[in-house]
């Protein structure tokens, strides 16, 4: 039961973290808001290693997954999953994990052997359910859909996917390594992308932090704080044990919270779309956490 609550409060901070990230995109770029949250991440997760569990001894091989996952899902996947929340808004970008835990699914029962019981199957296809509702509602709202917008989600969408069996790849070979300590060598992947980028295409990473008032270092920081810091931690310490499918469909919950958030935001009442898919998240999560209680 553990994981799967973890996995939900993990992707009610990324969903709050996606507002900042959305609104910080559109102000400076994709590339610019992952770059500064990776290095806000990097320093928080180093913070927290050495006042918990301190460095283990890794080999180069080891730390090279760690590392590649975090240059895969971190780096790459967030810059188009970010450049979608800016064209579509965060919570139309994140119907496109529906298909997540199809793709982590079909790589873990491959790589992990992990099956999909019927009762799994049936709470799986409630958290899809979720995602069809609100395609339904944005479908009638807009009349039709923004390809590039799309294409840029279902890319993030896949990279993040992958990097999910990686990561517990990772800490199946290094199952003493903490989940800080894990995902640092995962950002630093992520910044070594940011660096790489930089030497053909100025991020503009020192002019952005100056164009910052106070109050919007203040948003920028808690988006990475929410979104990356925490929201990681609570992720990669769910897929660490927990069926890796189920983890993966639990992610479409970001989009009901990232519903909820814009409608305060835009202080605008629920729709009875998103009351309905309220119904099917709880029914899916009934059966989940019944199964492994």
């Amino acid at each position: 039961m553990r994981p799967y609550i973890l996995a939900v409060l993990s992707n009610l901070f990324f969903a709050l973290g996606s507002m900042f990230f959305t609104h910080y995109a559109r102000r400076f770029s994709s590339t610019w808001i992952n770059a500064y949250k990776a290095v806000v991440a990097t320093l928080c997760f180093s913070l927290a290693v050495l006042v918990t569990t301190g460095f283990h001894s890794l080999s180069l091989f080891n730390f090279s997954i760690f590392f590649v996952s975090g240059f895969v899902a971190l780096g790459i996947g967030d810059i188009f999953l970010v450049k979608a929340f800016s064209r579509l808004g965060p919570a139309r970008s994140l119907m496109i994990f529906s298909f997540h835990p199809l793709i982590v699914g079909i790589i873990s029962f491959v790589g992990f052997g992990q099956s999909i019981n019927t009762t799994k199957f049936l709470s799986i296809l409630f958290f899809l359910s979720c995602l069809f509702i609100f395609s339904l509602e944005r479908y009638k709202s807009a009349g039709h859909w923004e390809i590039k917008g799309l294409v840029f989600a279902i890319v993030g969408m896949s990279l993040d996917a992958i990097g999910v069996p990686i990561t517990r790849y990772a800490f199946d070979l290094n199952p003493s390594i903490s989940v800080f300590e894990g995902n640092l060598y995962r950002c630093i992947g992520a910044i070594v992308l940011f660096v790489i980028l930089s030497r053909f295409k100025d991020i503009r990473f020192l002019t952005g932090l100056k164009e910052l008032s106070k109050k919007s270092h203040l948003y920028v920081f808690l988006g990475a704080i929410f979104g990356t810091f925490i929201a990681l931690a609570l992720y990669l310490e769910a897929i660490k044990s927990a069926h890796l499918a189920t983890v993966s469909a639990i992610s479409v919950t970001g989009v009901i919270f990232a519903s909820l958030l814009e409608s305060i935001w835009e202080r605008k009442r629920p729709s009875v779309y998103l009351l309905i898919s309220f119904i099917f998240f709880a029914a899916g999560m009934y059966l989940l956490l019944g199964n492994n209680s």
